[in-house]
C-alpha cells in the first residue's frame, strides 16, 4: 500500500468513528475504562500477592557474621604483606547506659518518627533513592528499624533481594521487639568510624569515655558521624570539618525542633572536637597512611562501602611499589630529618608528605603521609589544608595555551610572550584595571620579562595577569580537568587562583601534573590492582585516558618546566641525572613548601609542612631546619631527587619527547 492510501486509510478510519452514534462511542470508552481497570485491578492484587508471600516466606534470620569480622589483607604491587587491619572495637550496653539526650540526637540524625511512625516509611524511600540518583546528596530513606536489620541481620549489599528482605524482617521484627530494642540494637551495632562498632565503643574511640558520660554536644557529634564516618572525622579529615560542623549543627536543630532541646541549652553548645586518633602498632611507619588512603580510595569509588570493609575479609593487592616506598623514607631520612634539630623549637612542627604517580599508567606507586602513622595519624600526603603557591603556576600557563588566550593587547599568548613583571603591578583587564596587584617574591622588580623567564624566577605580578588573560574560570577549569577535584578547598575563580590560593593534597597535584607528564592525556589514577573477598573478585572502575588539553599545550607547559629546573628555583632537582620538569612553591605565611616535578617516566611531589604538634594549628616554617625561610627549591627538591635517583635504579634514562606547536 502506498504511503498517500496508508495515510488515506487512517483519516478513513477516523472518519468512521466520528460518524458513529454517540452512544456507540460511549460504550467503546466504557469499555476501554472496564479493560484499563481490571489489568490495575488485577496488577494490585498481583502486587498485594507477591507482597503476602514474601512477608510469610521471609524470616527473621540468625544475626549475621558481624560479630565474628575478619582482617583485611593489604599487599604491595608485588604481592608481599604490606599491612593487615581490621579488629573490630565493640561494647554493647544496654540502652539505660546511654543518656537520653544521646538517644535523642540520633533519632534527630536518622529517624525522627522512629516511635511514632512504621517500620518502614515508603515516602522517605523513595524521596532518599531520588536524592541519590539526582546527585542532591547521600541519602538511605531507611529508617532506623531498617537500618538495624541491615546491620544486625543482613549484610550492607546494594542489591534488590537485599533490601526486599530487609523490608519483610523490618515489619516482622517492629511486631516482636519494641522500640527501646530496637533502638538499644541499632546504637550497638552501627559503624561509627575509627573501627568502632556501637555508641560505647565510639564514645571512647572519640572522646575516651563511657556512653554514659557522653555531653550532649559529643552525642550530637556521634549521630553526624552515622551519615558518613570516615569522612566526618575532623581531626583525620580537617578538610572535611565544615561538613562535619554543618551536620553536626544539622542534629541539634532537630533536636531543637522537635522539642527535645531548649534554645538556650541548642545556644550554649560549642563544636566538641573530639581526640586524637589512637593508632594501631601493626599500622607503624607508612602502613597506616598507605591503609588509610587505599580505604579512601574503595568508599570514595563505591567500590565498597565502609560497613562492609571494615567487616573485613577483603584481599587488596595495591600499586605501592614496596622498593620505592623504602626509598622515600630514606631519601626523607637522609635530607631532611637528619637536619632535624631537637633543641630547635621549630623543629617540632615540621611535617613531610610525599606521592608519585606512574603518568602512563595513572597508578599511585608511593605514598609518604609522614614519619609515623602511629605519632602522626594525618595523612600529609592526602590532607587538602596548605595552599599550593607557585606550583600551581604551570596549571595557569597550561590554561593559557590549551585556550588559545591572548593578552589585552590582543597578541597569542606563548612562553615567549614579554609580561611586565614589576612588582605589585595592577592587573589590568580589557575594562582596565582590576585593584589586584600582588608583591612578588621579596618585592623584586623584574621589568620586562618573557613568560618562559617569569615561570623559572617564579614572578607572581606575571602570573596573576596571565591568569586576568586566560580568565580565572577557564583556569578553574582546566585545573579540574587536570585532575584537581572539583571540591578541592580554595579552588575558586577569584583572582588569587594564579598564585596557589587552591589547597590540593599532595596527591592531587601529583595527579594534575601526571596529565601534563601524560602530554595532556589524563588518566584516571587508582591506588589498587585488584581485590577479592574469598574466591569472588570485586570488580574496579574502569579507567580510561582523555585527552582534557592539546598535546601542544601539554608539551609546552613541560618545555618551560624543564627551564624552571635548569635555569630556575628547581635546580636542585638536577642531582636526580634525569630529565626533569618541575616547579617550585610556597603556601601563604610559609607554612609549606613544595617541589612538584616528573622525569618522561614517574611523576612526584614532595611538601615540608608546618603544623604544630600539640595544637594540630598550621605553623609558619620560618626558622626551621636552621633556616631563615624554607623553600621549594631546597628541602623539598632534594628530597625529589634523592628518591627519583633511587626509584627509577634500572631504568634506561630518556629525554623528554615533546610536540611543540612551532615544530613542523
Amino acid at each position: 500500500m502506498s504511503a498517500a492510501r496508508a495515510g488515506s486509510g487512517h483519516r478513513t478510519s477516523y472518519g468512521r468513528w466520528k460518524r458513529r452514534p454517540a452512544a456507540a462511542r460511549r460504550g467503546c470508552l466504557v469499555s476501554l475504562r472496564r479493560s484499563v481497570t481490571r489489568v490495575v485491578l488485577w496488577g494490585a492484587v498481583l502486587a498485594v500477592n507477591l507482597l503476602v508471600v514474601g512477608y510469610l516466606l521471609v524470616q527473621v534470620p540468625s544475626p549475621n557474621s558481624a560479630a565474628t569480622l575478619q582482617s583485611n589483607l593489604y599487599l604491595y604491587a608485588d604481592g608481599s604483606v604490606l599491612a593487615r587491619e581490621g579488629q573490630v572495637n565493640r561494647e554493647a550496653v544496654p540502652l539505660s547506659r546511654v543518656p537520653v539526650k544521646v538517644r535523642q540526637a540520633v533519632l534527630a540524625a536518622e529517624d525522627r518518627d522512629f516511635y511514632s511512625g512504621h517500620a518502614i516509611d515508603p515516602r522517605t524511600m523513595l524521596r532518599g533513592a531520588w536524592y541519590t540518583v539526582t546527585g542532591k546528596g547521600r541519602q538511605s530513606g531507611s529508617t532506623i528499624t531498617q537500618q538495624y536489620v541491615k546491620n544486625y541481620y543482613l549484610n550492607q549489599e546494594q542489591t534488590f533481594a537485599r533490601k526486599a528482605k530487609e523490608l519483610f524482617i523490618s515489619v516482622k521484627l517492629a511486631q516482636k521487639q519494641s522500640r527501646d530494642q530496637i533502638l538499644e540494637g541499632y546504637l550497638n551495632t552501627s559503624f561509627f568510624g575509627r573501627n568502632a562498632y556501637g555508641i560505647q565503643a565510639a564514645a571512647q574511640a572519640y572522646y575516651g569515655k563511657d556512653a554514659e558520660r557522653l555531653t550532649v554536644a559529643e552525642g550530637a557529634y556521634l549521630a553526624a558521624l552515622l551519615n558518613a564516618p570516615s569522612r566526618y572525622d575532623v581531626v583525620a579529615r580537617p578538610e572535611y570539618r565544615r561538613q562535619a560542623v554543618r551536620r553536626w549543627n544539622y542534629v541539634l536543630d532537630g533536636m531543637v525542633e522537635e522539642k527535645w532541646l531548649s534554645a538556650a541549652e541548642r545556644a550554649g553548645t560549642a563544636f566538641p572536637v573530639p581526640h586524637a586518633v589512637r593508632a594501631p602498632a601493626g599500622l607503624s611507619g607508612q602502613r597506616g597512611y598507605i591503609v588509610e588512603a587505599v580505604k579512601q580510595y574503595l568508599v570514595e569509588n563505591a567500590i565498597v562501602d565502609e560497613s562492609r570493609l571494615a567487616a573485613g575479609g577483603y584481599r587488596i593487592v595495591t600499586t605501592i611499589r614496596k622498593e620505592r616506598q623504602e626509598a622515600f623514607v630514606r631519601a626523607v631520612d637522609e635530607q631532611l630529618v637528619r637536619a632535624l634539630d631537637r633543641r630547635r623549637p621549630q623543629d617540632r612542627s615540621v611535617r613531610v608528605g610525599g606521592a608519585s604517580v606512574d603518568p602512563a599508567t595513572g597508578e599511585v606507586t608511593t605514598l609518604y603521609g609522614g614519619y609515623d602513622y602511629t605519632r602522626q595519624y594525618v595523612s600529609n600526603a592526602t590532607r587538602r589544608d596548605y595552599q599550593a603557591g607557585s606550583t600551581f603556576k604551570p596549571i595557569v600557563l597550561a590554561s593559557a595555551l590549551a585556550n588559545g588566550s591572548s593578552t589585552v593587547d590582543g597578541a597569542a599568548i606563548t612562553p615567549d610572550t614579554v609580561y611586565d613583571g614589576s612588582n605589585r603591578r595592577r592587573v589590568v583587564s580589557a575594562d582596565g584595571p582590576v585593584g589586584y596587584a600582588p608583591a612578588n617574591e621579596d618585592d623584586v622588580d623584574y621589568g620586562p620579562i618573557t613568560l618562559r623567564a617569569a615561570t623559572e624566577k617564579s614572578v607572581n605580578s606575571v602570573y596573576a595577569q596571565l591568569a586576568s588573560d586566560v580568565g580565572t574560570d577557564r583556569v578553574r577549569s582546566t585545573a579540574v580537568d587536570l585532575g584537581l577535584p572539583a571540591a578541592t578547598p580554595g579552588l575558586t575563580s577569584a583572582p588569587a587562583i594564579a598564585l596557589g590560593a587552591a589547597q590540593p593534597s599532595v596527591l592531587d597535584l601529583a595527579k594534575a601534573y601526571a596529565t601534563l607528564a601524560n602530554h595532556g592525556a589524563r588518566r584516571g589514577y587508582t591506588l589498587l590492582k585488584e581485590i577479592d573477598r574469598g574466591d569472588a573478585p570485586i570488580s574496579l572502575p574502569e579507567r580510561t585516558s582523555i585527552q582534557v588539553i592539546p598535546r601542544t599545550a601539554a608539551d609546552a607547559t613541560t618545555a618551560v618546566l624543564v627551564g624552571a629546573v635548569e635555569n630556575g628555583t628547581g635546580r636542585e632537582a638536577l642531582a636526580s641525572g634525569r630529565s626533569a620538569a618541575g616547579k617550585t612553591g610556597t603556601a601563604e605565611h610559609d607554612r609549606a613548601a613544595w617541589f612538584a616535578g616528573y622525569t618522561p617516566d614517574l611523576v612526584t611531589v614532595v611538601a615540608v609542612m608546618g603544623q604544630d604538634p600539640d595544637s594540630g594549628v598550621l605553623r609558619p616554617l620560618y626558622g626551621a631546619l636552621g633556616e631563615a625561610r624554607v623553600n621549594g627549591g631546597g628541602y623539598p627538591a632534594r628530597i625529589w631527587a634523592a628518591y627519583t635517583k633511587a626509584a627509577l635504579t634500572g631504568v634506561e634514562p630518556s629525554p623528554f619527547v615533546l610536540e611543540l606547536a612551532s615544530n613542523p
